[in-house]
């Protein structure tokens, strides 16, 4: 079954094509020849990814899902939020937009966080849409090389590691990615199933 993941992010790729397996034949936008940027113009992430996931599908005609995910962040009003990906500017660094958030957050004690993620797929037309989330905490200080995004400073809550301390297989078993992820497969299988 092939699918399109409408996203330019290599690393979101990679974690996705792990959790999917082989069931799917996962299409990225660079096999599809696609350059340049898929419009996000609102302000929410259920939003932002419908609108990505539609204009992939509307262009190519196959079926296609996006996501987009938000770090939200209780002491600072729900911030970056659908900003998350650009906290600090356009043309950032993963490191910039941390050292935003740490900066911002320098005199609290209040480091609840949690982060989400909506998969938003269009099949044959139709959007269904599917969300994970994980509650946790920042941490002071960046600990971990792995993951990507805000994962050094993100640690879920009842792990002793942040998300850049864990494995992809760790990380993909409890991640909002992957929650929203497994979501989004089981749909699959079932929909693939009762169309065979």
């Amino acid at each position: 079954m092939k699918l399109i993941f409408a996203t330019n992010n290599r690393y979101k790729f990679e974690e996705i094509k792990h959790a999917l397996g082989g069931f799917f034949q996962l299409i990225n936008l660079t096999d599809l020849g696609f350059v340049g940027e898929i419009p996000e113009t609102h302000d929410t992430i259920e939003e932002n990814a419908a609108e990505k996931a539609l204009f992939i599908y509307n262009k190519y005609g196959i079926d296609c899902f996006a996501d987009d995910t938000g770090l939200e962040i209780d002491v600072l009003s729900g911030e970056p939020g659908v900003y998350s990906a650009r906290y600090a500017g356009d043309n950032c660094s993963f490191d910039d937009n941390m050292d935003k958030v740490l900066e911002k957050m320098i005199f609290t004690d209040d480091r609840k966080a949690r982060f989400r993620t909506v998969i938003a797929l269009i099949e044959g037309g139709n959007l269904k849409t599917f969300e994970g989330r994980v509650e946790g905490e920042i941490l002071k200080t960046k600990v971990g090389s792995g993951g990507f995004g805000y994962d050094p400073i993100f640690r879920p809550v009842g792990y002793n590691l942040t998300f850049a301390q864990m494995s992809l297989d760790e990380k993909n078993k409890i991640s909002h990615r992957a929650i929203a992820v497994n979501e989004l497969v089981e749909y699959l299988k079932n929909s693939y199933a009762i169309k065979k």
